[in-house]
């Protein structure tokens, strides 16, 4: 059994896969090495600056988790189809393009442990480079067919209506909890679900299976997300990638805050915790240890680990149309990783 699949490249760490059939892993490891290959390929440009904001991301590596998702849907019907690589290589630009713009608005210094495209080259250049990187998403979409072109599009605009909603943040009545899931939902999920649908069209899967696709990425994109939220929280490495509590210090409001600042307990250690995190991002070092430890100790986080376990368990029913094979143990494998990983 391998776990945590690696691609040449850097090693598709952190995911949490596990394949039960060596085949269907040289498979998807066979796809992602072409999409390593084709990524460099389709961000060249006749400008050399634009050629060199456009490799910075690619290059700086990352998880390729929507093409691995593209690359396992396929394994539902011919993995080897030759659009199973230029689907996989328009869902992975898509979500680079995203990074981009991203970066800009976070006004991110580092992006994959290199400075951000944006810090290098300025603002301007980071987003026009990921305008170029949805254009030419757009470009290999249009030689899948006029359905990819479409599904790539309408995933898009849920991309930018999940960047406005949080931007935006939640309105007056709206429910904050709600607002935070559809958000990630839409900013999230919306791309790994076309991953996992395109691997089935273009591996030549039935409708069913397709749709079956569909709906377990977008909830596993969801339950990813929400798993990285807790891991900021409850972990004491850096097994987010990122310093623990760093959501908190930067006042980004995520699930178990959320759900904290909702609570009606009246303990002292709950009230406690309201009357920090109310006051918005927690900066002071003293009362950034003081409300990290509140929150690892609450109800908060608990219901948290709850929602996450929920939402995994969802993926995986999400799976029961398609046939019991090694590609669905695999993608199973990822639910028990989510669930586990924030226990």
């Amino acid at each position: 059994m391998v776990e945590s699949v690696g691609r040449p490249a850097d090693g598709l760490t952190g995911i949490g896969l596990k394949f039960v059939d060596a085949e269907v892993e040289a498979s998807a490891l066979a796809v992602l090495a072409s999409v390593e290959t084709e990524l460099r390929t389709s961000v060249a440009s006749a400008d050399p600056l634009v050629t060199e904001v456009a490799r910075h991301l690619v290059e700086a590596g990352g998880k390729r988790f929507r093409p691995l998702l593209v690359a396992l849907g396929a394994q539902f019907g011919d993995p080897t189809s030759p659009l199973v690589v230029p689907a996989a290589v328009v869902m992975e630009l898509t979500h680079l393009a995203t990074l981009y713009h991203d970066d800009v608005m976070d006004e991110a210094a580092v992006r994959r442990g290199a400075p951000s495209a944006n810090s290098r080259w300025t603002n301007s250049v980071a987003i026009l480079v990921g305008d170029y990187l949805f254009a030419r998403a757009a470009d290999i979409a249009a030689d899948l067919g006029p359905q990819a072109v479409r599904l790539q599009a309408r995933t898009f605009a849920r991309l930018v209506h999940g960047q406005i909603a949080e931007t935006v943040g939640v309105r007056a009545g709206d429910d904050p909890v709600g607002h935070y899931l559809n958000v990630i939902a839409e900013k999230t999920g919306s791309l790994i679900a076309t991953s996992a649908r395109f691997g089935g069209m273009f591996g030549g899967a039935t409708p069913a299976h397709t749709e079956a696709l569909a709906g377990y990425g977008e909830t596993i994109g969801i339950a990813f997300q929400l798993s990285d939220d807790l891991l900021d929280i409850a972990s004491e490495s850096v097994q987010s990638g990122k310093t623990p509590g760093t959501d908190l210090r930067e006042g980004v409001p995520t699930l178990p805050v959320l759900y904290a600042l909702a609570s009606d307990d009246d303990d002292a250690a709950s009230v406690r915790l309201r009357e920090i995190l109310s006051a918005g991002p927690v900066t002071d070092d003293t009362l950034h240890a003081e409300a990290l430890g509140l929150l690892r100790e609450s109800p908060a986080l608990k219901r948290a680990r709850e929602t996450v376990r929920s939402y995994a368990e969802d993926a995986r029913e999400q799976l029961a149309p398609l046939p019991n094979s090694s590609a669905r143990l695999a993608l199973e494998s990822l639910c028990d990783f989510i669930a586990d990983r924030t226990s």
